[in-house]
């Protein structure tokens, strides 16, 4: 084979795979997004419609607030403020997002959760928090815990789609600033999902997936359908 048909063949191939590259589906930025033809009957788009650039203001590239200490007396002991493309316009298409999450003091936590369309950087403000996430499954089997004490100035990243925590080991009130990589990272707290879902995943389900006694998962998912 002649020099000039191997660089032919290179090229083709190239060509071939820029195609296939740039023909990849974007990522979702919501749950899911039904097609429909019926334009009456379509609510959502997978993103959102955008202003006319002539009519913008300084106002849709502001927001304000995240200076108030959020009300942690809950449950769980911490509130997070968040602040997407649902709260802040001028995030739409610029892939980032953030949050203000604040912790009562002695234990309070933000659960288990995932953000399904975004890895988040967190930022200690003030306080310390004992934070985690966990792997998805490895090769052989297990799902490996990374934990860290971080204290005032110190930054902790968790990956895309990974289930993690935070919560304030400390006597004083905490306070940590998230960046999202998404407009809209969507958030799902493990333990509401599960026990909390309606309708209700099946008891027999529940019960043989975490290896729990039928009467006690009843008693949870009582518990998380009355907190919601």
């Amino acid at each position: 084979m002649s020099v000039s048909s191997i660089l032919a063949y290179v090229a083709l191939l190239a060509a071939a795979f820029y195609v296939v590259v740039d023909a990849t589906d974007p990522n979702q930025l919501q749950d899911f997004c039904i097609a429909t033809n019926d334009p009456k009957g379509a609510l959502f788009v997978n993103g959102f419609f955008c202003k006319n650039p002539m009519n913008a203001k300084p106002e849709d590239f502001f927001f304000s607030g995240l200076d108030v200490a959020g009300d942690t007396k809950n449950r769980v002991g911490s509130n997070v403020t968040t602040v997407s493309v649902v709260e802040f316009p001028g995030l739409n298409t610029l892939g980032i997002s953030l949050a203000r999450i604040d912790y009562a003091p002695h234990g309070g936590l933000n659960p288990p959760h995932i953000h399904p369309r975004a890895t988040e950087v967190l930022t200690v403000l003030e306080g310390t928090l004992y934070v985690g996430f966990v792997t998805s499954n490895l090769p052989n089997g297990e799902n490996k815990f990374f934990p860290k004490v971080l204290k005032k100035g110190e930054v902790f990243i968790f990956p895309q789609g990974l289930i993690h925590f935070q919560i304030n080991i400390g006597k004083y009130p905490a306070v940590a600033f998230s960046s999202l990589s998404s407009q809209n990272p969507g958030v799902i707290t493990v333990a509401d999902a599960v026990f909390g879902a309606y309708p209700p995943i099946s008891v027999d389900v529940l019960s043989k997936a975490f290896q729990l006694d039928e009467k006690i998962v009843k008693l949870l998912q009582s518990k998380f359908h009355m907190s919601t």
